[in-house]
């Protein structure tokens, strides 16, 4: 079936026209899932529907029924340039749903064609979504843009890591050429919370400036949205250290960032999750689960 590709934020007309042009071995993916709290039963997935390689084996809930984990898989394991791929996430008032990936995921070198990933997220009022993917790998000479949408009603909480390793740092590729492009932007009942747009840009001197990654191949971030952030829970998060890199944590009116730089994903993912074990009972009520998959 055809998909629908909404031009990304800001994209020129040359970026635009790559997505339309893409031949028969490039994958236009589309995945929409649809969550409700239902009385005795708990959150549901209620809505299931894939286009192309993305989809979800099942609902699991590690946590019993108020929190449904699901985890999103692509098959190909990765974006190639002229890939397309769009994840939209609808979580109903009440409903808490945690979305996560089986491994890294990857972003491969292009010889021209614009990769695209475009991630459309609402929450109702009373939900909760935690979108915790593991790691992309960013190839060389990649050619890429992922664009990520949050709308939130109400009280709705909303936790989203985002985590990149530039280059195969285990065989010794750095980011040499090419560019990555991220954009996010975060509304509450229509008012805007967060806007970040950047780009990443292979053998620039943002690589290995001192005011910019300082020569460190991994960097991310995890934003938190949600009430309640005061400042004991700041300090709480401060006190908490990487043990390998470096890590700082900012607080803004009803949002806090978590900001890593450093040469490990291991050891990033390691310190967010320590995080997300002080936020998550604070603001969600429940004890941090790590997924499963994450220790295989």
């Amino acid at each position: 079936m055809p998909v629908t590709i909404s031009p990304p934020l800001g994209a020129r007309p040359s970026e635009v026209a790559d997505l339309s042009n893409n031949n028969a071995r490039n994958w236009c993916a589309r995945l929409e899932l649809g969550f409700e709290a239902r009385a005795g039963y708990g959150t549901v997935l209620v809505h299931r529907r894939h286009e192309g390689p993305l989809r979800v084996q099942k609902a699991l809930y590690p946590e019993g029924p108020d929190v449904c984990h699901a985890l999103m898989l692509h098959p190909p394991a990765g974006i190639a340039g002229g890939d397309a791929l769009t994840v939209q996430l609808r979580v109903g008032a009440g409903a808490k749903a945690l979305i996560t990936t089986p491994g890294a995921g990857k972003w491969y070198r292009s010889n021209g064609p614009l990769a695209t990933q475009r991630l459309d997220f609402a929450v109702a009022a009373g939900g909760v979504l935690e979108w915790l993917p593991q790691e992309s790998i960013v190839f060389d000479q990649v050619r890429g843009r992922t664009e990520t949408v949050v709308r939130l009603a109400g009280d709705a909480v909303y936790i989203g890591l985002d985590l990149l390793c530039l280059g195969r740092t285990a065989s010794g590729e750095r980011l040499t050429r090419g560019e990555l492009r991220l954009a996010s932007r975060i509304e509450r009942d229509g008012r805007l919370v967060w806007c970040e747009q950047g780009r990443i840009e292979g053998g620039s001197r943002l690589l290995v400036s001192p005011v910019g990654l300082r020569g460190q191949p991994v960097t991310g971030s995890l934003l938190v949205v949600a009430e309640g952030l005061d400042t004991a829970l700041l300090e709480a998060c401060r006190a908490i250290r990487p043990q390998v890199g470096e890590g700082a944590v900012t607080r803004l009116p009803d949002l806090l960032v978590a900001r890593y730089l450093g040469p490990s994903a291991e050891a990033a993912r390691a310190w967010f999750v320590a995080l997300w074990a002080v936020l998550r009972p604070a603001i969600v009520g429940r004890p941090a689960a790590v997924p499963r998959i994450w220790h295989t």
